[in-house]
Protein backbone atom coordinates (compact mmCIF):
# COMPACT_ATOMS: atom_id res chain seq x y z
CA UNK A 1 0.00 0.00 0.00
CA UNK A 2 1.32 3.43 -0.93
CA UNK A 3 2.16 5.92 1.78
CA UNK A 4 -0.61 8.36 2.52
CA UNK A 5 0.41 11.93 3.22
CA UNK A 6 -1.80 13.89 5.60
CA UNK A 7 -1.73 17.22 7.36
CA UNK A 8 -4.11 17.84 10.24
CA UNK A 9 -5.04 21.49 9.71
CA UNK A 10 -7.27 21.76 12.77
CA UNK A 11 -8.71 19.50 15.45
CA UNK A 12 -12.35 20.54 15.77
CA UNK A 13 -13.56 18.07 18.42
CA UNK A 14 -12.51 15.02 20.39
CA UNK A 15 -15.57 12.77 20.39
CA UNK A 16 -14.27 10.00 22.66
CA UNK A 17 -11.12 8.47 24.10
CA UNK A 18 -10.37 4.78 24.51
CA UNK A 19 -8.54 3.15 27.41
CA UNK A 20 -5.37 2.75 25.30
CA UNK A 21 -5.16 6.45 24.42
CA UNK A 22 -6.75 6.32 20.98
CA UNK A 23 -9.09 9.27 20.36
CA UNK A 24 -12.01 9.56 17.97
CA UNK A 25 -11.65 13.03 16.49
CA UNK A 26 -13.29 15.42 14.08
CA UNK A 27 -10.46 17.09 12.18
CA UNK A 28 -9.95 19.23 9.12
CA UNK A 29 -7.32 17.28 7.15
CA UNK A 30 -5.51 17.69 3.86
CA UNK A 31 -4.93 14.25 2.32
CA UNK A 32 -2.08 13.95 -0.21
CA UNK A 33 -1.79 17.76 -0.56
CA UNK A 34 -5.42 18.06 -1.68
CA UNK A 35 -8.11 20.48 -0.51
CA UNK A 36 -8.81 19.89 3.21
CA UNK A 37 -11.86 17.81 4.16
CA UNK A 38 -13.64 17.13 7.42
CA UNK A 39 -12.69 13.74 8.81
CA UNK A 40 -13.89 11.50 11.64
CA UNK A 41 -11.61 8.64 12.69
CA UNK A 42 -9.61 7.25 15.60
CA UNK A 43 -6.01 8.36 16.07
CA UNK A 44 -3.17 7.16 18.26
CA UNK A 45 -1.82 9.63 20.81
CA UNK A 46 0.99 10.78 18.50
CA UNK A 47 -1.25 10.95 15.40
CA UNK A 48 1.14 8.54 13.66
CA UNK A 49 -1.41 5.70 13.41
CA UNK A 50 -5.03 5.85 12.39
CA UNK A 51 -8.02 3.58 12.00
CA UNK A 52 -10.58 3.62 9.22
CA UNK A 53 -12.72 6.71 9.10
CA UNK A 54 -14.96 8.82 6.95
CA UNK A 55 -14.35 12.16 5.21
CA UNK A 56 -16.81 14.89 4.31
CA UNK A 57 -16.80 17.97 2.15
CA UNK A 58 -18.28 21.07 3.78
CA UNK A 59 -21.62 20.54 2.03
CA UNK A 60 -21.73 16.87 3.12
CA UNK A 61 -20.95 17.87 6.71
CA UNK A 62 -23.71 20.50 6.59
CA UNK A 63 -26.17 17.88 5.29
CA UNK A 64 -25.14 15.52 8.11
CA UNK A 65 -25.63 18.28 10.68
CA UNK A 66 -29.09 19.01 9.32
CA UNK A 67 -30.01 15.31 9.38
CA UNK A 68 -28.79 14.95 12.97
CA UNK A 69 -30.73 18.05 14.04
CA UNK A 70 -33.91 16.49 12.64
CA UNK A 71 -33.54 13.22 14.57
CA UNK A 72 -35.87 12.90 17.56
CA UNK A 73 -34.66 12.16 21.06
CA UNK A 74 -31.08 13.37 20.76
CA UNK A 75 -31.33 15.67 23.74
Amino acid sequence: MADIKYDIIETLAILSEGSKGWKKELNLISWNDREPKYDIREWSEEHDKMRKGVTFTLSELQALKQALNELPNLE
